[in-house]
């Protein structure tokens, strides 16, 4: 699982516009451990650093703290919710272009 180190969270902190006065800023690692883990779960490796897939899966990652920020005292009933369709395209887009590993299935020599 992707660290999350000092940098990486003051990037979260600025891209959700928490402060670190926040009562909420220490479940900034818990919602980041979540998100990687819901990203490996649907079927999306950490890309290497400084790459673009790098840059959209970060971005994935920031939007999923984000929401999970902004719903932490929500109650919803009687409605759908449904998940932001930019983020449901860079995920698929992820999920899409995800390196194969040699698995030794394909055709060969």
């Amino acid at each position: 699982m992707a660290e999350l180190t000092e940098a990486r969270r003051k990037t979260l902190l600025a891209y959700c516009r928490i402060d670190e006065e926040d009562p909420d800023v220490s479940l900034i690692p818990g919602w980041y451990a979540a998100s990687v883990a819901y990203m490996a779960g649907a079927g999306v490796s950490i890309p290497q650093e400084g790459t673009d897939r790098r840059a959209l899966y970060d971005l994935c990652i920031n939007y999923m703290v984000l929401d999970k920020y902004e719903r932490r005292n929500m109650t919803i009933t009687g409605t759908i919710v449904a998940e932001n369709p930019e983020f449901i395209h860079i995920k698929n887009q992820l999920k899409f272009t995800e390196p194969v590993p040699n698995s030794g299935t394909g055709s060969g020599g």
